[in-house]
């Protein structure tokens, strides 16, 4: 009897233990469930060593070891960031190097198996997105527009983690899980084009009087490494030249300015391909939603053709559907307005002088549009300062890639040469074609429309344009991507998250004008490529 009573109390003691974990376990949970995203990054930086702490990094610098934990070669490890774009990482296993870099205007890439390169594509846009995230962390996250969500709880190794998940105004997703006995970020993942970067970090200890770790284990697919720093710093003196593109092609360059000129030059002969042409264009607008998903808002199709150097856009579809017979009347009835506009025009230069028309169609002195003349990409980019010009490979094509800047000292002119002189990034040249294949650019410093009284547009607007060779003879826009914020009259907030995807090539026989005038979308079979 006694036996039983011991088991019975002894059984008694185990279940309410086991009872009282639950429900302790439970409440952590829950705790954890409860708080906001907001308060759950509050608290990870008070667990930092604070919001001043943190916003006192200027930049930094880590010096370690990494082993491959497959394979067990080891080697040196460095990175370093500094504010407000710099970024950079490298390491060298069995002599072989792998760097990545972002100078402020365009990220590169340095491996065994595809060389040096400039980053392009989803790549870019993420790498550029860690950039920020090395730099600020998540502490301007409000400010830049990013939405963030409750991933939930999970269990990281034997540590219990909440998760949150912050989706950047340009459509970058990154996950951070932070411990929820200490609130210290454990783990990163971060995208990579096709693939997600995990970074797990350990071994806290405090530098300046932030926590740092002093242990990460990152994976990426199957390659799993251990990095080991022996030597973190704060606020140290950085050579931007740490960050640039490196240099090591001794292949002689053409003069990149002569080359722009060429570019504008050619674009004559780009109007007479371009009048054979038409394209489609879908616009699709975006938003994040109060999860951080991002969704597509609205979408309009249109088909593009080329008059007279003109462009001609016809809308077919809105959110996918063709356009009401009523909406599609009104879209012939302004077509034809504007082509007729379009000839009153040319109608009317044809009067002017000889004089006006050849300062009007002269490469010489400053571009004056309400004279007729073209601005050229030389001409955008009077207001910049061209950097570091490369060779490289872009969609099976030799091309000339070159970084520009704001052009210190340069008093600009005309409004187009305000605003790219506020911009910094990266563009890609066809030297044999003459043309502008890609173009990547940010807003480094906000830009005010009309004395700031109209609008403003936000310092961190990127645009990005891709084009396409199409039947060997013309490069044609493949796909752009717009994010900017607006101030509009100052007081609302615009921001602009679109997409644009251009296809369906078709090229024509030459029409007369006559038959041009009479549709300038032409219906008849394309010629073949």
């Amino acid at each position: 009897m006694s036996l039983n009573l011991k088991s019975s109390r002894k059984y008694r003691t185990i279940f309410n233990q086991t009872v009282l974990l639950i429900t302790l376990t439970t409440i952590v949970s829950l705790t954890a469930i409860a708080q906001s995203p907001d308060k759950i990054l509050k608290n990870a930086v008070k667990a930092m060593g604070g919001e001043k702490a943190l916003r006192s990094i200027k930049s930094w610098r880590v010096k370690g070891t990494i082993t491959d934990l497959r394979t067990g070669d080891a080697g040196s490890y460095t990175a370093a960031a500094q504010q407000p774009s710099f970024y950079t990482r490298t390491f060298d296993m069995r002599g072989l190097e792998t760097s990545v870099g972002y100078s402020g205007r365009s990220g590169w890439m340095r491996d065994s198996r595809d060389g040096l390169r400039t980053l392009t594509g989803l790549y870019s846009r993420d790498f550029q997105a860690e950039v920020a995230w090395r730099n600020n962390r998540w502490l301007d996250y409000k400010k830049e527009k990013a939405k963030t969500a409750l991933a939930g709880p999970v269990t990281i190794g034997e540590k219990s983690a909440s998760s949150i998940a912050l989706t950047t105004s340009k459509n970058v997703r990154i996950k951070m899980y932070f411990d929820t006995g200490t609130g210290l970020l454990i783990r990163e993942e971060l995208p990579a084009a096709e693939t997600t970067r995990i970074f797990d970090y350990s071994d806290f200890r405090p530098v300046n009087g932030v926590m740092e770790p002093h242990e990460i284990r990152v994976t990426e697919g199957e390659s799993k490494f251990l990095i080991k720093l022996q030597e973190i710093t704060h606020n140290s003196q950085l050579n931007k030249a740490l960050f640039d593109f490196p240099t090591i092609s001794n292949e002689p360059l053409p003069d990149i300015p002569t080359l722009l000129k060429q570019v504008g030059e050619n674009e004559d002969e780009i109007d007479s391909i371009l009048e054979k042409y038409t394209y489609t264009e879908t616009i699709t607008r975006r938003e994040i939603d109060s999860k951080g998903e991002v969704k597509d808002k609205d979408s309009e199709k249109f088909e593009l053709t080329f008059y007279r150097g003109n462009r001609l856009r016809r809308q077919i579809e809105k959110n996918g559907k063709p356009l009401s017979s009523g909406d599609d009347a009104d879209e012939t009835k302004r077509l034809e307005k504007r082509i007729r506009e379009i000839e009153k025009k040319e109608a009317e230069k044809e009067k002017k002088a000889q004089k006006d028309r050849e300062v009007a169609q002269s490469a010489a002195g400053p571009p004056d549009p309400e004279r007729g003349q073209r601005i050229s990409i030389s001409d955008v980019l009077k207001a910049s300062k061209l950097i570091n010009p490369r060779r490289e490979r872009f969609r099976g094509r030799d091309v000339i890639v070159f970084d520009f800047e704001p052009l210190p000292g340069y008093k600009p002119q005309k409004d187009f040469e305000k605003f790219f002189g506020k911009m910094a990034g990266a563009i890609w040249v066809d030297a044999a074609d003459k043309q502008v294949v890609r173009v990547e650019a940010r807003l480094i410093e906000s830009f005010k429309v009309g004395g700031g009284l109209l609008a403003s547009l936000r310092e961190g607007a990127t645009f990005v344009l891709e084009q396409e060779r199409v039947n060997n003879e013309i490069w044609l826009p493949m796909r752009a991507d717009i994010n900017l914020g607006v101030k509009v009259l100052l007081v609302k907030g615009i921001n602009v998250n679109s997409s644009v995807v251009y296809g369906d090539y078709k090229r024509f026989n030459v029409e007369s004008e006559k038959e041009k005038l009479k549709d300038p979308f032409p219906t008849q079979k394309p010629v073949k490529p």
